[in-house]
């Protein structure tokens, strides 16, 4: 029963990224090569000047997501939510100023990999701060806002179930 239920859900996620726009898929494939440390992200995504100053802010901004899914609060405790937040706003704040996020959906797809399923119920949050900030343009931030449906905004409750499917890009071989 639990692998049909994990080989389910496994699905449910192939589904959902596949149904997010390309840029996105390769953002979140990217976020995940750098999060991770899979591969050399520099010689896999850059394609311009402007790639490797993106690659390499996200490196610096990603080096502190170790320490992040060490001190993800707990739902009622408000101890060392400042550090947690804080740190989860600048790094999705920059995230989103790449302009290759265009909803709360990929967003939270992305982030509840890097951070894990226990960082769930402080992303909406999260990508709300982020996503109102002056150095997202406004129509960005009007989009962004407006993906954030209701019924995640006041969640009452998210699943535990740490993610089954982990994208990355592969390279078709030359014969």
């Amino acid at each position: 029963m639990a692998k049909a239920q994990t080989a389910s859900m496994t699905i449910a996620e192939m589904r959902e990224f596949a149904g997010f726009a390309a840029h996105e898929r390769n953002f979140i494939e990217r976020s995940l090569d750098i999060g991770f440390g899979r591969g050399d992200a520099f010689k896999t995504w850059s394609r311009s000047v402007d790639d490797q100053r993106a690659i390499r802010s996200q490196y610096i901004a990603y080096r502190e997501l170790r320490q992040l899914r060490e001190i993800v609060p707990g739902d009622a405790a408000f101890d060392g939510m400042d550090a947690f937040i804080g740190t989860l706003l600048r790094i999705t704040a920059q995230d989103l100023a790449q302009e290759q996020i265009d909803g709360f959906s990929a967003y939270r797809f992305l982030y509840e990999r890097l951070l894990g399923a226990e960082a769930r119920p402080f992303l909406p949050a999260a990508f709300c701060g982020a996503a109102a900030l002056p150095q997202i343009r406004p129509d960005r931030r009007k989009m962004l806002l407006q993906s954030l449906s209701e019924s995640a905004a006041t969640a009452p409750a998210w699943s535990r179930h740490e993610p089954a499917f982990y994208p990355e890009r592969i390279d078709a071989e030359v014969a």
